[in-house]
């Protein structure tokens, strides 16, 4: 499954318990008629991939869906959700958009003008 959208916050990552269990938040929030705010958590290794990511950047996440269930002292029983994101892709096209478009292959002549008397420069 994929969440795509603005991202509106990046947490820190956090460290958990004796075992050093890593976790780190990412909220997106997506562009549709009612936009909603999606809390995405990363996982262990998985928190490295947000060190490049930005507040306001375009992007897609690849999510996986997670429940568990709990029974608490009272023994009743209790069940959770969370979105655990594995892969996170920038897909701001505002960069792209603002450099020019390159010309076609075709568009480049080879030299003509080459002398092969004429000495090379190079040191090699």
């Amino acid at each position: 499954m994929e969440v795509q959208g603005k991202i509106k916050m990046i947490d820190e990552t956090k460290t958990y318990g004796s075992n050093g269990f890593r976790k780190r938040e990412l909220v997106v929030t997506t562009e549709e008629q009612y936009p909603q705010h999606i809390m995405i958590e990363f996982v262990q290794d998985k928190t490295d991939l947000l060190n490049t990511y930005q507040v306001g950047q375009n992007v897609k996440v690849s999510i996986n869906l997670r429940g568990r269930e709990w029974v608490n002292p009272q023994g009743e029983t209790k069940y959770f959700n969370s979105i655990q994101g594995w892969r996170i892709e920038n897909i701001d096209q505002s960069v792209a958009a603002d450099m020019p478009p390159m010309p076609p292959a075709d568009a480049f002549e080879p030299a003509t003008n080459l002398n092969e008397d004429d000495h090379d420069d190079l040191p090699f």
